[in-house]
């Protein structure tokens, strides 16, 4: 790979070779050409031309055992010759390339034209003056010259609100991306590596590793830089983020040392030489590839040839922003591009969180929110296309049909400009209506209340990887959770022992117990534990000690402390080099064992785990001299009955220590697990207490009352679990409850062939709340079997947390995957959506409740978005009908658009949560997205404003005694009554901000109110403007200025909204049976594609109505090319059945292939198969089984 990544590395890494060749023994490329190497080849080239793992570390200068020093002139160095340990992340989009991405949408095109249609024809006067009196006129004469030179200010005006929506839009989208790339990096700098520096372990950033440094690794890393393997112990490491291959590769010195950035340690411990960091690392190689991909394709697209294929996107999705695919959509579709809009944002940042990823991640189906957004954003844009060509056709109808039919002019050629400017009023007119029917405000209040919340989230400790998680929290119907370090604290410390047949309840002196067992007891802790697993005394004075690596060693080596040893010194006597062979725990072994080699040159393992997996294969136990007594099966039974169990119980975890000695000829067979970890000798057994932390029976609690049922997955003994579960309040004593262990879960859940049913799990999961003794799979069987479930009208909606590497596949599956910041792998982290930076369960409360929150801000924000859109779309339609004119004119409209959307988003999607959100139940993907009580507003609110505006514009200008506006001529000044029109609408729109903070038909519309300064400062900062314009907007804003007493009636009007909000909140909604129906997602959108092929990216509504057409024309061509070929068949003379089987295999074939395109990544690529013959016939011919 490393010869064809890009020329310009070459060329500055050739400046650096000369004159650092003598610094250090070998050069970039070298290192480089070294790591593309893999097994037995890599060993014989280390070999020959470096002398082995030691010669590399010495042309590194660096030592295997005690790292590098440390000094700050040689790091530097080894930065400037080797290059940093980071990916120079991909330019961010300018600030002018959003505006231009801004400048796509549809509707404000339209809005140009027009306005540019308009100011055209302002400045253009026809020939013949005089010939003007006999042209037909609308509702009044023309203009006279006074107000000629005006014509331009409207054109004028709509284009700088045109500019306006195009700078917040992008403004917006700029923030946006400028925050997730502050999220990205604090990321970046969370994750920590432990490395050898002056022989002291410590722990850098990884960003600071460099060449040369002895990197500790361990089960569950995420290896930050390529190394060399110095010494390893039984190391296995997941290669299929580089390779694809699922398959674990074994490392080790002597045959294959080769270690990648990347991957994961699957297994084992080890240490290695880092040989290369950042671009020059396997990773870094790749990384550089894709982004200059990406920057030929963009040259390519420069150029003109529009490379519409969607499968070149993989470089675009690191910028975070996939807008780009859905402009290439606009470019073929306008109409049906147009109702994809709201959908921009809200799809905006999640893509840019896999940057540090090679492998894209099948996505997750689309979030509850989206789902539901997408297709009211459809349904809203359909309706507003409708009426505003309604509009348009009425108004062009009237103006006809009133001139050339009834007054029966005739159409002169002088006339013609003169028409042609009233058509494009009323196509104005028409746009205007379409404007405001359409909520661009939408996709702005979904960006604003996510971004928010994600940030508000930190403070709570969830780092938020995936924007749409946090919403996706709000409807989460289960938990399914870790024991360890979740729901406990995660400081183990032994509180009983089985020592030399007696129990103690409590640490013993060590003077009590056989000194024999004591010094077998102290080394096999002391020894068969990870070196890097240490107790350092306490940062404070007074504090406990801090522990640090894996913490049941640390209780165990706590152990040894408490009875007055130290496990240092042994340490030291027998280093990590000199382990003969070591056994690491794993999910599998549940246990651990370690090989060291006595003097007189015989063997002596020690092991230690699970106290029923060890005492099983124990034959003998220490007595109370110290000396191996047989241990019979009839003695396990008493033990587990006389220690274990009431040891569980207490809710304490039991691990046995055990032992065997081997004699040196012959050697065992090492590799033969089953007959080495078998005929132990028992030292004793432990009870470790890991205290539960006291904030998790109230956190559990408030789960429980806001629906969502809490369910404990661990690794412990059942005893245990039950003990822990209870005192969490997980499950209480007298309820319906299963508790299980992992054995009975599969005997339950599988048929006799061994696979898992879903009706077997459907009997199982309602009631089960504690799953023990559970592996890796059971956890992602039970995620997947509760997903999968049909038994319950909702689907369920399932949170999952978990710390370790095994917990990857179920936190992916899951809805959401929480991982622990502190005591998480990096695989988990990886794999997870939100990150608990504090390992706390309470803080997933705080998630769902975030996520509600996300929920409601939405519906507060539509609630009062479509209020306004009713009524002003209603507005526009009658008046434009009745008096050829719109009361509200464009710019008026689109103030009332840019304002009341864009800054109500911001004003009602900043709302904090209060804990009321978690008094009701989650809301279920079917609950309509506008709730019977919004709809029950909607209409009230619609209904009196509609009221009042028609009353002023029919009956105002006798209730205020002034001109009336109606009927005016085309460039008329604006009228006082047209103004007072416009004002009490904005009043009125103000007044129901503040109603529509409540969407659950609270009384009290100002709880709260204060608590959210954003909300305050927006509403009065609009009515400030809205006074400014009434008063100095003149012309531009068709506004007259208005006294004191107009504007208090206007207020006053407005004022009425909170009282009528009262009045509405007294009607009960089960009068209102109907319009229950808007933005819910029916059973049936629910995509069923999904399951046959989950691994295709989601497509949406809107997409997949663009799709029917392109997927009936494919499976139409499949049965056409079936019959060619049955024909052919016949002709061929082949016998029936083949044809049959053909026949068959096709049809097969043609519904996978449906399937796959259906779920095809790209927008593009379908329509680009369509277009071309040659590959429609390849989409449809059958393909190879490979394919399938």
């Amino acid at each position: 790979m490393g010869d064809m990544s890009n020329s310009d590395f070459y060329a500055k890494n050739q400046r650096n070779e000369d004159n650092h060749a003598a610094a250090f023994g070998c050069s970039v490329m070298e290192l480089r050409s070294l790591m593309e190497l893999r097994g037995t080849e890599a060993v014989v080239k280390l070999q020959e031309d470096y002398g082995g793992v030691e010669g590399l570390c010495k042309r590194l200068k660096t030592s295997p055992t005690e790292g590098l020093a440390g000094a700050l002139p040689d790091l530097d160095k080894r930065k400037d010759i080797f290059g940093k340990n980071l990916i120079p992340p991909k330019k961010p989009k300018t600030f002018l390339q959003l505006v231009w991405e801004a400048l796509q949408d549809v509707t404000l095109i339209i809005l140009e034209i027009a306005a540019l249609i308009s100011l055209g024809l302002s400045f253009y006067h026809p020939p013949g003056e005089s010939g003007g009196e006999s042209c037909a006129t609308a509702a009044g004469g023309v203009e006279d010259e006074g107000e000629a030179d005006a014509g331009w200010i409207e054109g004028a005006a709509i284009l700088l609100s045109v500019v306006c929506v195009v700078l917040v839009t992008a403004f917006n989208d700029w923030s946006k991306e400028k925050q997730f790339r502050g999220l990205q990096s604090r990321i970046e700098q969370e994750q920590k590596f432990q490395v050898v520096r002056g022989s002291q372990v410590i722990q850098l950033p990884v960003s600071d590793i460099v060449v040369g440094d002895i990197a500790q690794i361990k089960y569950g890393d995420l290896l930050p830089a390529d190394g060399v393997l110095i010494q390893g112990n039984d190391l296995k490491i997941d290669e299929s983020s580089l390779t694809g291959e699922s398959d674990q590769v074994k490392k080790s010195a002597d045959k294959d040392p080769m270690l990648l950035s990347g991957t994961h340690v699957m297994e084992g411990s080890g240490r290695m030489v880092v040989t290369a960091v950042g671009v020059n690392s396997q990773t870094g190689i790749i990384f550089t590839l894709l982004g200059a991909g990406v920057e030929e394709e963009e040259k390519k697209e420069k150029k003109g040839e529009a490379v519409e294929d969607g499968h070149q996107n993989t470089g675009k999705m690191q910028d975070g922003n996939m807008e780009s695919n859905q402009i290439k959509v606009k470019k073929q579709d306008g109409a049906a591009a147009m109702e994809m809009q709201p959908l921009k944002s809200a799809e905006g940042g999640e893509s840019d969180e896999k940057e540090k990823k090679k492998v894209s991640v099948p996505k997750k189906e689309k979030s509850v929110l989206q789902g539901k957004l997408t297709k009211l954003a459809v349904q809203i844009g359909k309706a507003g296309l409708l009426m505003s060509a309604i509009t348009v056709i009425i108004l062009v109808l009237y103006f006809a049909i009133d001139n050339f039919v009834i007054q029966k002019l005739t159409w002169m050629p002088e006339c013609t400009p003169i028409y042609v400017q009233y058509f494009v009023k009323f196509f104005i007119i028409g746009v205007t209506v379409l404007v405001v029917a359409v909520p661009e405000g939408l996709p702005l209040a979904v960006t604003i209340s996510l971004a928010y919340s994600v940030k508000k989230m930190m403070k709570d400790n969830n780092l938020v990887r995936h924007l749409d998680a946090c919403e996706t929290m709000g409807n989460a119907t289960a938990i399914c959770s870790d024991k360890t370090g979740t729901l406990t604290t995660n400081r183990m410390t032994v509180v009983q022992c089985y020592v030399g047949d007696v129990h103690y309840k409590e640490i013993p002196d060590p003077g009590v117990l056989p000194p024999k067992s004591l010094d077998l007891l102290i080394n096999a802790i002391s020894l068969n534990s990870a070196y890097t697993t240490k107790i350092l005394p306490p940062d404070k004075e007074g504090g406990l000690p801090k522990q640090v690596g894996n913490k049941t060693e640390c209780g165990l080596l706590g152990f040894v402390l408490d009875l007055k040893r130290d496990y240092q010194p042994i340490r030291n006597q027998i280093p990590e080099e000199k382990l003969y062979k070591v056994y690491t725990f794993n999910s599998v072994r549940k246990s651990m064992s370690t090989v060291i080699k006595l003097p007189d040159g015989s063997f002596r393992m020690y092991s230690k785990g699970a106290s029923e997996i060890i005492l099983k294969k124990c034959s003998h136990i220490l007595n109370e001299v110290g000396e191996p007594r047989v241990f019979r099966p009839r003695d396990k039974d008493e033990m587990v009955k006389k220690v274990i169990e009431p040891m569980a119980c207490d809710g304490l975890r039991t691990i046995c220590v055990g032992y065997r000695d081997f004699s040196n000829n012959p050697e065992p067979a090492w590799d033969d697990e089953n007959n080495i970890l078998t005929d132990l000798t028992a030292i004793c057994v432990v009870g470790i207490e890991d205290p539960v932390r006291p904030e998790v029976p109230d956190a559990i609690r408030k789960c429980q009352r806001a629906g969502i049922t809490v369910r404990m997955v661990t690794g412990d003994n059942i005893n245990t679990a039950r003990a822990i579960a209870i005192k969490c309040g997980i499950i209480h004593p007298g309820e319906d409850f299963l508790c299980i262990d992992g054995k009975e879960f599969n005997r339950r859940i599988r048929n006799e062939k061994g696979e898992v049913e879903q009706e077997r799990i459907d009997k199982v999961w309602p009631k089960l709340r504690v799953l023990a003794r559970s592996s890796p799979t059971d956890k992602h069987t039970l995620v997947k079997g509760i997903i999968d479930s049909t038994m319950v009208d909702q689907r369920q909606v399932v949170a999952v947390t978990g710390d370790g590497t095994n917990d990857g596949p179920a936190l992916k599956k899951a809805d959401v995957g929480f991982a622990m910041g502190i005591a998480g792998t990096d695989v988990a982290k990886e794999a997870s959506d939100i990150i608990l930076t504090d390992d706390n369960f309470s803080s997933i409360v705080k998630a769902v409740m975030w996520g509600r929150n996300v929920y409601d801000s939405i519906s507060k924000f539509l609630q009062f978005q479509l209020t306004v859109n009713v009524v002003a779309v209603i507005v526009a339609f009658t008046g434009a009908c009745i008096t050829q004119d719109s009361p509200l004119k464009a710019v008026q409209m689109l103030w009332v658009n840019l304002i009341m959307d864009t800054f109500a988003s911001l004003a009602l999607a900043t709302e904090p949560p209060t804990e009321s959100l978690l008094k009701r139940k989650p809301y279920g993907r079917n609950k309509p997205l506008i709730s019977s009580t919004m709809t029950k507003n909607i209409l009230g609110h619609a209904v009196y404003q509609l009221v009042i505006i028609f009353t002023l514009l029919f009956a105002g200008e006798k209730i205020f005694d002034i001109d009336s506006g109606r009927n005016a001529p085309l460039h008329a000044p604006p009228s006082e009554h047209y103004t007072i029109i416009f004002n009490t609408f904005v009043m009125m729109q103000l007044f129901n901000e503040i109603n529509a903070r409540k969407i659950h038909g609270e009384r009290n519309v100002f709880d709260g109110i204060f608590r959210n300064p954003i909300f305050c400062s927006i509403v009065f900062g609009t009515f400030a403007v809205q006074i400014v314009i009434v008063q100095f907007g003149g012309k531009p804003f068709s506004c007259q200025p208005l006294d004191v007493e107009k504007w208090m009636w206007c207020v006053f009007l407005g004022l009425g909204e909170l009282v009528w909000g009262q009045v509405i909140a007294t009607i009960p909604n089960s009068r209102l049976r109907f319009l229950r129906r808007a933005g819910q997602l029916t059973q049936k959108d629910e995509l069923p594609e999904e399951d046959v092929n989950e691994e295709n990216e989601e497509i949406d509504h809107a997409e997949r109505e663009l799709r029917r057409g392109q997927i009936l024309w494919f499976r139409g061509l499949n049965r056409i090319q079936t019959q060619i070929e049955v024909v052919n068949t016949f002709k061929s003379g082949t016998s029936f059945q083949g044809a049959g089987a053909l026949r068959r295999q096709s049809s097969t074939t043609s519904q996978t292939q449906d399937v796959t395109n259906v779920s095809s990544p790209s927008h593009v690529s379908l329509s680009n198969a369509l277009s071309s013959p040659t590959s429609t016939t390849a989409a449809t011919a059958p393909p190879t089984t490979g394919q399938c």
